[in-house]
């Protein structure tokens, strides 16, 4: 008898650890598969990010980079974050630009390129 409860309780909780997770994911998946997001560049010394938003509703983004002068030179490399954050309609887009003209004449390059959309609340 105490055997085939705790049978019953261990597959309970088993299968709520698979389908609470999944249930998750669903709704993250949900706003990834409709947005869409491009990166080019702009120029010499920019590049341009663009969101566009084919969800059924508004959401909520955010994009972050870096950019680093003279990543070769030991002393005078520098690294200056940059980031955006905007609210997006459905069939609308919106585009940020990251711009290296702080370094320069040195060298540069934009790296760590993060992107990240949610449902408005």
């Amino acid at each position: 008898m105490r055997a085939t409860c705790w049978a019953r309780w261990a597959t309970c909780a088993l299968a709520i650890s698979i389908w609470v997770p999944a249930l998750g994911d669903r709704a993250r998946r949900s706003v990834g598969a409709c947005t869409i997001f491009d990166q080019a560049d702009q120029g010499v010394a920019r590049v341009g990010f663009t969101i566009q938003n084919a969800c059924s509703m508004p959401v909520d983004c955010a994009v972050s980079w870096r950019v680093v002068c003279a990543p070769q030179a030991s002393r005078r490399r520098s690294a200056h974050p940059g980031s955006v954050r905007f609210a997006i309609d459905p069939a609308a887009s919106q585009r940020a630009e990251a711009s290296a003209e702080v370094c320069g004449d040195d060298g540069w390059v934009i790296d760590s390129v993060k992107w990240r959309c949610d449902p408005s609340k």
